[in-house]
């Protein structure tokens, strides 16, 4: 055992290097608006009071993350001083010296510790009941989750700080499966307060952390015994959270600066969607809304002159009216989003199935979220597909689905990376991650059947003329100038249906299967 051990943290330290190496050879590439972003947090919170921080405007990229991650950014600009001091002044905008670039890259790596930590937690969730092994399931997700193809050209490529972030949440992931839920909810807690999209899966927190921790006890059927209920449970619980709000939000409540900050934190006159179309059910309602129109127009039931003008398809970022279909309002967003993920915490509730069916909940709330919510970003696919690499694993009508998801919604990230050197790197990325995807778990559940179904595998094969398309036909003809955004919605709608279809069959699965079928439990 103690061999296998070692060979299996060898294979692990191997792949961690591996990967840092390979961002490494990534500094240098293209970095989008968000590197000037962050920049600016990190001259805002080196050079002005805590009291100026939510309010300053000099750059359009105000600071619009809780206020940890703010903290966050304090605390790396006491490095960057040592680097370049000129990025560090607010004036500078736009300011990308070598040594800022460096910097920047290298934080970002740097901070992928914290990830590499979450995914061997993971690890080792799986290997209490398999054993270590090399290529085994926990290699297998080792790749998947260090090795991520979303990750590497989000954070390192277009430039962000994602990795850490799905550290921590993978760590709060993993002390539920070893059944040591404070420290869970306080690690989600302290992620909440550094980047406020994980409100996504709040609701599975919420309801797995009331259902399994704060009642101690079932009836032999499994159902619920309310008398086994513990309030110093859920003092603990309230207790942690309300403290790490505290300390978070505490300073800008103290100065009265709360109103602001929530402000910057939900702004929803943004519009419905992002500038790059979300791959989500909203990207098919504006597509039959653009389709209704024409044929309106087509046959006069509709007057073109008293139409809205499509800013939609302008691939800016800004409110508008659809033209025939109802438009669209925050409040009717999030009543779509609560609907989605309902029956999943109702199904979490009724029949927790332990820490699996949390995990299943989370990915299903992530996914309900990006595919109803109010300005959704592409890169929050993510969200979904993380998580779902745990369960990838160990099932394998998971497997399937995350295939399905995780290559269409890797594609929808492609118009992220849109100058030419890029090019063959996220090609050969995505190659290369989707290939080791598909024979990595084809080769572990080989003796149940084939991953997807012909139908599906034309689907995905389908992606490979859609880019040939856009990247390289497209742009050759005349229609390039007067329908620049054209590419990017076809992507978009395209992405749309894999990911609607993959949200259906998580929800078959959750539906269909019972506790009783899952034999086979991460702990």
């Amino acid at each position: 055992m103690a061999a296998s051990m070692t060979t299996d943290q060898s294979c692990f330290f191997t792949l961690a290097l591996g990967v840092s190496f390979l961002k490494c050879l990534l500094v240098n590439a293209y970095h989008s608006t968000d590197f000037e972003v962050h920049r600016n947090w990190l001259a805002l919170t080196h050079s002005l009071p805590v009291s100026k921080w939510y309010y300053e405007a000099t750059s359009e990229w105000t600071l619009d993350y809780p206020p940890l991650f703010a903290w966050f950014e304090y605390g790396l600009s006491h490095i960057a001083r040592f680097f370049d001091k000129e990025m560090l002044v607010v004036q500078n905008l736009n300011y990308s010296s070598a040594a800022t670039v460096l910097f920047q890259r290298l934080s970002v790596i740097v901070a992928d510790a914290l990830l590499f930590y979450g995914v061997k937690e993971c690890c080792n969730c799986l290997q209490e009941a398999k054993g270590k092994y090399l290529f085994g399931k926990s290699s297998i997700l080792a790749v998947l989750l260090m090795w991520n193809f979303g990750l590497l050209i989000v954070d390192h490529i277009h430039f962000q700080y994602n990795g850490f972030l799905f550290g921590v949440l993978l760590l709060s992931i993993a002390r539920h499966f070893q059944n040591r839920h404070l420290e869970g909810a306080f690690l989600f807690s302290i992620l909440l307060n550094l980047k406020h999209i994980y409100l996504y899966i709040a609701p599975a927190y919420g309801i797995f952390l009331l259902r399994c921790f704060c009642f101690t006890k079932n009836n032999a059927d499994g159902s619920l015994q309310w008398r086994s209920f513990s309030p110093l449970r859920l003092i603990a619980l309230g207790t942690i959270v309300v403290s790490t709000f505290a300390v978070s939000f505490g300073p800008f409540i103290a100065l009265g600066q709360l109103p602001q900050v929530l402000s910057r934190l939900f702004p929803f006159k943004r519009g419905l969607c992002h500038a790059y179309w979300a791959p989500n059910i909203w990207t098919l309602y504006n597509i039959a809304d653009k389709a209704f129109s024409i044929l309106g127009v087509k046959f006069k039931l509709l007057d073109i002159t008293k139409l809205p003008k499509a800013s939609m398809t302008g691939g800016l970022v800004q409110e508008f009216q659809h033209s025939v279909l109802p438009s669209v309002s925050p409040l009717a967003t999030l009543v779509c989003t609560l609907l989605s993920i309902l029956p999943a915490l109702f199904k979490i509730w009724h029949r927790p199935d332990g820490a699996r069916g949390f995990l299943r909940c989370l990915v299903l709330c992530a996914l309900g979220s990006f595919m109803f919510g109010w300005h959704v970003h592409e890169k929050a696919i993510l969200l979904a597909i993380l998580p779902l690499s745990l369960l990838a694993v160990e099932s394998r009508e998971d497997a399937r689905i995350f295939l399905i998801l995780s290559t269409t919604g890797h594609f929808s990230l492609f118009p992220l990376l849109f100058t030419t050197q890029e090019l063959p790197i996220k090609i050969f990325l995505m190659l290369i991650f989707t290939i080791f995807s598909l024979t990595s778990l084809k080769k572990l559940f080989r003796k149940e059947g084939a991953l997807v179904s012909t139908l599906e595998a034309v689907y995905l094969v389908g992606l490979i003329p859609l880019e040939l398309i856009c990247e390289f036909v497209y742009p050759l003809t005349v229609w390039q100038k007067t329908f620049p955004f054209l590419p990017l919605m076809l992507t978009s709608v395209y992405c749309a249906l894999g990911v609607t279809y993959s949200f259906i069959r998580l929800y078959i699965t959750l539906l269909t299967c019972s506790s009783a079928i899952s034999k086979v439990k991460i702990q």
